[in-house]
């Protein structure tokens, strides 16, 4: 009886982790997941995780149970999306350049000056190309992104010493992401690029291990980089965006009413964090300098020509398909 009993518990466990059963949550739920995060705690796309999660909650009548992860709790960027392709993570909202890692083309969200501005990406984000390579990435890596993906706020650089042009720039050590366009944009600009994952930036600027990072300005003002690198200069080179990304398996074995549930809402928060960034990121930038940050206006022509020249190199070398980046310029 007792082998029986252990045969058992082995196959219970081996079950996918898709759909957790209903009784390891509440007795109310008839679907539970788990939503992983890595923005700091109440920063906009921690926020907007939290609507989003809000939303779902309220529309399906508690149908539905969603428990949260901010912060890396469950691992950095590059491992939740993993996690979600897996199925162990069920959804997990950030920006989509992390998607490099899977399709090549999503690197342009990580090339320097590629979108004129939040106007011109959201064109990208609704038209026919950017369509093409979300459905291209979704079956290859059985996911599903959820609503629409919208810009958010503006990156922007901080420094342990005053930047007023490249000259200052020369030779810096400058905290990179594990993204390749960012790892040549920085090189391009005549820095030294450091990998560092976000989560040791700050502690890496006090200690000297780089003197430079850059980062969204909500973000990073969560994560208090101003006040490790409180040379604030407004480069504005690359515009955020947010997404959500949700197990395929675990979406399509939703009714129809949730899975509208879910759609629903994930369009209607970006949509908010869209319109909530504009604010928000004025109102940030306020917060940094009157705790002590030095807010730096500089002429970004010299840093748009010296990216641009690196451009077609890129390109040539596949970094991501011939012909994306011109016809992203042509969208007016």
């Amino acid at each position: 009886m007792r082998k029986f009993i252990v045969y058992v518990l082995v196959l219970f466990l081996m079950v996918p982790a898709v759909f957790v059963p209903t009784v390891a949550w509440t007795a109310k739920a008839e679907y539970s997941f788990i939503f992983g995060g890595s923005s700091a705690i109440d920063t906009l796309l921690d926020l907007a995780n939290r609507r989003f999660i809000d939303l779902v909650t309220e529309r399906s009548d508690g149908r539905v149970e969603i428990k949260f992860y901010p912060a890396d709790q469950l691992g950095g960027d590059i491992a939740q999306i993993q996690s979600v392709m897996a199925g162990s993570q069920h959804l997990y909202g950030d920006v989509l350049v992390w998607l490099a890692n899977w399709h090549k083309d999503f690197s342009l969200f990580g090339w320097a000056f590629a979108f004129r501005d939040s106007d011109h990406l959201a064109k990208f984000l609704k038209g026919p190309i950017f369509a093409k390579m979300v459905d291209e990435f979704e079956k290859e890596n059985g996911v599903k992104i959820l609503g629409t993906a919208v810009p958010t706020d503006h990156r922007i650089f901080f420094g342990k010493k005053p930047v007023f042009g490249l000259e200052d720039i020369q030779g810096i050590k400058m905290r990179v992401p594990e993204i390749e366009t960012y790892l040549r944009v920085w090189e391009g600009l005549d820095t030294y690029p450091t990998r560092v994952t976000w989560a040791e930036i700050y502690m890496a600027l006090r200690q000297g291990v780089v003197d430079a990072c850059e980062g969204p300005v909500t973000a990073a003002y969560g994560d208090k980089f101003h006040e490790a690198g409180p040379y604030v200069v407004l480069t504005n080179h690359l515009i955020s965006t947010y997404y959500l990304l949700m197990n395929g398996k675990g979406y399509d074995r939703l009714p129809p009413d949730l899975k509208k549930v879910f759609d629903d809402a994930a369009t209607e928060t970006s949509e908010w964090a869209r319109a909530r960034a504009e604010e928000y990121e004025g109102e940030t930038l306020d917060k940094m300098v009157a705790e002590g940050a030095t807010l730096i206006r500089i002429d970004m022509r010299p840093w748009r020509e010296k990216i641009a020249a690196a451009t077609e190199a890129m390109e040539a070398k596949g970094m991501w398909s011939k012909g994306l980046f011109q016809k992203i310029q042509e969208i007016k």
